[in-house]
């Protein structure tokens, strides 16, 4: 009878995993990214209302309606769950939409939700919190705006041409074959709300331009939709500020102005380029090592779902900010509903009007549609899984990225754990360990001059991994000797900018349920009498724990001490042992602050205050930022101080931490010619803190363990076929765990 009710249990059990696992995969469609088709559809739909009056986004003239950007609009967190919990009927796919009413009295940026897809028949504003308007001059800059700056510097260059010419070694705007010049637009565009007026700076149309500047910068006011009506309102050259282009090259020909000549150009050696150079120890008859998968995959993915190793998870790009992972399980329990990319900001400083004006805000660039091809055995090992992107911002049709992401397992080289249990006599008692495999969701960035390589990396012992690394070309500018206080010099002529970088992150944590509570935790001395030698004191480190019980107390501030530990937990499921069931947030991070509180365009950025702060779930703070915050980030219509302004209780609710990471980067010459990813990556780890009974890694059947044979000879036990072969190695396994005096 026990033994029946035992596999009765057993039973129950695997039906009700296997069941979450259906309801996982039936409701990770509600993430995935809007198809080629559901684009189309979205996008005829419009196009077929009159009153909208919709043209072409290509269409030269600026004053149109036309739209920006159709993205997945989610669906409320409660309608989810009752298809990821419950396997109930999905709610129907929406799309957002961004439309530029360009051709009417007010502009205005209006977005909409459009429903039901693939088959859309309605379409409703979407509003900001407290209503609030979406200023025209906040718009994304667009390929039909370029192409009339592009115009308006073909004229200003023609009037400079002689300078530019002189100052260059030859190269020219137009007419110049392959000595060109190009151009670095610089945001924010202004110096307040409802301005569009944008410093530009010239340089050299080489590989790597972006650090070849010719130091001649122009300020355009562009906020008239009649290119006729733009103007020029300040040139810089050389240190020096005119009001006119007319004015700066009177003073170049009458001797009023220091002549600039740059050292002449060399194709054959351009320091910006990627051809070897320099004497290489490394032999180039024989590849390195390589990734190897001997029996295939050992994950699974249907769509935008993903399972490995006791992980499920769906995911999406999102086109305005990028990657995002929904409903993460381990071993079919929920550890987070969301955990998404939300903002990458790098702000500068510098002597050239550029430099200083440069706050760069990703969003703003539609960061996600910046995912482009990944190389094999470069950006992603061979053997991985690549998956094309669709994304539609700025154009007329759905533009397709192919291999745009990949997921793949990787093996760390290091032992997710080991031990040698020695019998100091020159031998040992047992060798175990577990081979540390990992699985890795990958997706790039490349926002002009900087790439930005995504991770989520899923560890077998329950440790999810978010991490970012940078690299690209580094942002520079014109050399002047009051450039050294703001960067370094990195060539000639070539000032390498100081910028940090920060990267904001939303983690919708859901710990064994919905009803989650916060606390960090520290240490104390104490000090007591020693209980066994009371003559003496014991001096040692105790627990001490802060619950945090309202939002404002839950934001850390940059510049505050960090707690040591920061802990979301459930009050009301325990693990095996009497201890609330939680995970932990560790950061790797060496951020700051890029402004003081409340300076202007720090405005928009106000979640960069702090490193951790934990909020009350609402559908209506979905993210932190908006893809308007570039170009108004004074007046922002997301402003992520209000989440924590009216400081609600966070005890036994469902929470979201925001997390920023990042790090200061001072250029130096080895950024020459791209920034390197080792030390430049950041993030941080979500870790079980008891969680489970005992590491969840023990169910992997890689373990190995090496005992002493009664005859001398190891006695090796394992669980998995023994890899021999010549992708891995000729030789089967041995271990001998002598040790001995030579």
């Amino acid at each position: 009878m026990r033994l029946l009710c035992l596999l009765q249990l057993v039973s129950l059990a695997g039906c009700t995993v296997s069941r979450k696992r259906e309801w996982a995969l039936h409701g990770a469609p509600m993430f995935a990214d809007l198809t080629v088709h559901e684009l189309k559809a979205v996008r005829a739909y419009l196009h077929g209302i009159p009153e909208m009056a919709l043209t072409d986004a290509k269409n030269k003239t600026l004053k149109k309606n036309s739209i920006l950007l159709i993205e997945l609009n989610l669906p409320r967190k409660h309608e989810a769950l009752r298809a990821l919990d419950r396997g109930q009927a999905k709610p129907p796919r929406q799309a957002r939409v961004i439309i530029q009413f360009g051709n009417q009295n007010k502009p205005n940026i209006t977005e909409y939700i459009v429903s039901p897809l693939p088959f859309p028949n309605s379409h409703v504003v979407k509003t900001f919190k407290e209503d609030r308007p979406v200023l025209f001059e906040s718009r994304p800059i667009t390929t039909v705006e370029y192409y009339h700056i592009n115009n308006m510097l073909e004229k200003i260059t023609t009037k400079a041409h002689k300078l530019l010419f002189e100052t260059t070694g030859g190269f020219s705007f137009t007419n110049c074959s392959n000595r060109c010049l190009t151009f670095s637009d610089i945001a924010p565009r202004g110096l307040g709300p409802g301005e569009r007026r944008t410093w530009i700076m010239l340089q050299k149309f080489v590989e790597g331009y972006f650090i070849h500047p010719v130091g001649f910068e122009v300020l355009i006011n562009h906020q008239d939709l009649d290119p006729g009506k733009w103007t020029v309102e300040k040139v810089w050259y050389n240190t020096m500020y005119f009001d006119s282009v007319e004015e700066l090259v009177e003073k170049y020909e009458s001797g009023g102005v220091e002549k600039v000549k740059l050292p002449a150009h060399d194709d054959k050696d351009l320091f910006s380029t990627y051809i070897p150079r320099g004497q290489s120890n490394s032999p180039t008859n024989i590849h390195g090592p390589k990734l190897v998968q001997p029996q295939g995959p050992r994950f699974n993915t249907h769509d935008n779902f993903v399972e490995y190793a006791g992980w499920s998870f769906a995911y999406r790009v999102r086109s305005s900010a990028g990657l995002q992972v929904f409903d993460l399980r381990f071993n079919g329990e929920r550890i987070a509903y969301e955990i998404s990319l939300q903002e990458a900001i790098a702000f500068y400083s510098g002597d050239t009007p550029a430099a200083m004006q440069t706050k760069y805000i990703d969003a703003g660039w539609a960061m996600g549609s910046s995912t482009y091809e990944l190389a094999p055995g470069i950006d992603c090992p061979e053997i991985a899984s690549f998956v094309d992107l669709h994304h539609f911002f700025d154009t007329d049709k759905p533009v397709k990225h192919k291999n745009a992401l990949c997921i793949f397992e990787m093996t760390t080289a290091m032992p997710l754990r080991r031990h040698f249990n020695s019998d100091f006599e020159g031998g040992y008692n047992f060798y175990g360990g577990l081979e540390n495999t990992v699985l890795v969701l990958r997706t790039t960035s490349t926002v002009y001059n900087y790439d930005y390589i995504w991770d989520f990396l899923f560890y077998q012992n329950g440790v999810v991994e978010v991490k970012v690394s940078a690299t690209g070309y580094i942002h520079a500018t014109f050399f002047t000797p009051n450039g050294l206080h703001y960067g370094t010099k990195v060539y000639n002529y070539v000032l390498g900018n100081l910028h940090t970088h920060l990267i904001h992150y939303k983690v919708d944590l859901d710990i064994a349920g919905r009803e989650n509570s916060f606390e960090s935790i520290d240490l104390k001395f104490v000090n007591f009498t020693n209980p066994w030698s009371p003559k003496n004191f014991i001096v040692q480190s105790r627990l001490s724990r802060t619950e945090h019980k309202t939002e404002r107390s839950a934001a850390f501030r940059f510049g505050k001490k960090f707690p040591r530990y920061v802990h979301f937990y459930n009050r009301n499921e325990e693990n095996k042992w009497g201890h609330k069931k939680g995970y932990r947030i560790q950061f790797n991070s060496h951020a700051h602050s890029v402004l003081p509180r409340g300076w202007r365009e720090e405005n928009g950025i106000s979640w960069s205050r702090y490193s951790l702060a934990v909020t009350r779930h609402k559908d209506s703070e979905a993210t932190s930022s908006s893809i308007y915050t570039q170009n108004d980030p004074w007046e922002p219509v997301v402003s992520f101080e209000d989440y924590i302004r009216n400081n609600e209780d966070i005890v036994n609710q469902d929470l979201v931490a925001w997390v920023t990471v990042g790090f200061l980067h001072v250029p130096h010459s080895e950024d020459i010619p791209n920034t390197a990813t080792p030390g430049n990556a950041v993030g941080f780890f979500l870790r079980p803190f008891n969680f489970f009974d005992e590491d969840p890694s023990l169910a992997s059947k890689s373990t190995v363990i090496v005992r002493p044979g009664q005859d001398g000879n190891p006695e090796i036990q394992r669980w998995t076929p023994e890899v021999v072969g010549h992708c891995v190695t000729e030789e089967p396994f041995f271990y001998n765990g002598t040790y001995a005096g030579v």
